[in-house]
């Protein structure tokens, strides 16, 4: 469990580093949303339900 914690930390802390900002330079993506929001709201969800996936499991 804390092997799997501790990666889940290091992948929030890759997924939500800033430099991640860098790579939607496009103004608009699908939708007419920016790209980063997309990217930034997805990976909040995604990482949320690992975290309750770990927290599941014994």
């Amino acid at each position: 469990m804390k092997a799997r914690s501790l990666a889940l930390f290091l992948l929030g802390l890759l997924l939500f580093a800033s430099p991640f900002a860098l790579f939607f330079p496009e103004p608009l993506g699908p939708g007419g949303l920016p790209p980063f929001y997309l990217y930034l709201f997805l990976a909040w969800a995604g990482f949320v339900l690992l975290l309750f996936l770990n927290a599941r499991r014994p």
